[in-house]
């Protein structure tokens, strides 16, 4: 194309103040696809900014305006608490919006003004095309409705799918060059191996699966080089997936959708899997309404789904956002694949968590959930609970079997005591 289009709207970060009036939201990317040189440039000018407000999943960093230092001109909104955003959120300083992350863009289109999207990008390519790199999230979901400024990245990978934009859906644009966020690969405990290898056991050759970021992901994603022809479709694509790509083991040859493809709508990890992604045909990035959409993991037959909880009631209750009765993250997609892979034929959503807290002091199986916790995954949509002591089977089952099934499960210095609690409640 016509060097001459894309010179005229290679700006500084600060001109990205020209688009953004009184009242605006302005809708951001995840974690790398935050514009670090534009968000700077936001916050040296957050005084001339009246009443705006930054929409974000998850932050990777901790900014001024997300601990709420500059007041009502430019204020955080959340969608899912992160180490960057939950001291500042508990305090006060930024706001939460509940939600399923396949909801995300509906939520922002319903909710929001839309003013616009801030992201960062790959450089253009020859044909003036943008890459949204690591990311397509909720985005991407606004491409074509929404105006864009990017800040192209030299180090940010070109990936492929539905985060593409042509440089006329872009109100401006400008370079930088800086290394990703890494998020380098967490250490399995014993635990986790054990854990991993009750998951591991009871996935299928040929199947779809669905897994996030820390030590159990990696643990099991370890375990599964001995399987066949496996397919990913996730919403957070980590470096655990390499390995089974170079071995052979993830080909996406029996997937119904996207047969052959790597299916993400967002990526983290280290320098070694931005490697990975750069210009890397077999990954498919697409739009979180549609990756994480329950009736689209549905049509995928064998998927499986595991996903962590942070404390589980007798009747199967998860809450897997909040830490002793206080919001600790959010619901991210869990609810969403475990509702995609209950309808899928052959379909099994696992929740996976340790049985008891770190120091070992409390059960995070319990009576009844912590007052002040909220529910994640219903009793009525949860399949599968996993801790280091085996597998509770929830779906079908009444709920005296529940129970029985899940203190089974229980930390053996637990059991005794949730076995008389039970009985108060009149579940056994």
């Amino acid at each position: 194309m016509d060097s001459t289009v894309l010179t005229s709207k290679r700006v500084s970060p600060e001109a990205v103040l020209a688009h953004i009036e009184p009242g605006a939201d302005i809708i951001m990317p995840n974690a790398n696809g935050e514009p670090v040189k534009v968000i700077d440039a936001l916050e040296e000018h957050a005084d001339e900014l009246s009443g705006v407000r930054i929409h974000q999943m998850h932050a990777l960093q901790e900014r001024r305006y997300i601990n709420g230092e500059f007041g009502d001109h430019l204020r955080y909104v959340c969608y899912f608490l992160a180490p960057a955003s939950r001291k500042a959120y508990l305090a006060g300083h930024c706001d939460l919006v509940p939600n399923h992350f396949s909801e995300v863009p509906s939520l922002l289109r319903r909710a929001t003004k839309c003013s616009l999207v801030i992201a960062a990008a790959s450089p253009p390519n020859r044909h003036g095309y943008f890459s949204l790199g690591t990311n397509c999230d909720y985005t991407a979901s606004l491409i074509g409705d929404v105006p864009f400024f990017l800040e192209s990245n030299a180090q940010m990978p070109r990936t492929f799918g539905g985060n593409q934009l042509h440089i006329s859906q872009v109100v401006g644009w400008t370079e930088v060059d800086y290394p990703l966020i890494e998020a380098h690969s967490v250490i399995p405990t014993d635990a986790d191996k054990t854990i991993a290898g009750y998951v591991a056991e009871r996935i299928p050759d040929g199947a779809t699966i669905q897994a996030g970021i820390g030590g159990m992901p990696n643990a099991l994603l370890g375990m599964l080089k001995g399987h066949r022809e496996l397919g990913v479709h996730t919403e957070l694509l980590s470096d655990g997936v390499i390995d089974l790509v170079e071995a052979g083991v993830i080909t996406g040859t029996r997937k119904l959708l996207r047969r052959g493809k790597i299916v993400t709508t967002l990526a983290l990890g280290s320098k070694r899997l931005y490697d990975f992604l750069h210009e890397n045909s077999s990954v498919d990035f697409a739009p979180v309404d549609w990756v994480n959409d329950p009736r689209v993991i549905a049509r995928q037959p064998s998927f499986v789904a595991i996903n962590a909880t942070t404390e589980v009631d007798l009747y199967g209750q998860c809450a897997s956002e909040t830490v002793a009765g206080r919001y600790y993250s959010s619901s991210g997609g869990q609810y969403d694949f475990s509702r995609g892979a209950m309808y899928s034929e052959g379909g099994q959503g696992f929740i996976v968590l340790q049985s008891t807290t770190r120091d070992g002091s409390m059960s995070k199986i319990r009576p009844t959930l912590t007052p002040g916790s909220v529910v994640t995954t219903s009793k009525n949509t949860v399949d599968k609970i996993v801790t280091e002591f085996g597998i509770a089977e929830m779906r079908g089952r009444t709920i005296r079997e529940r129970a029985q099934q899940l203190i089974g499960i229980a930390h053996p210095l637990f059991r005794d005591e949730l076995s008389a609690e039970a009985r108060t409640l009149g579940l056994i």
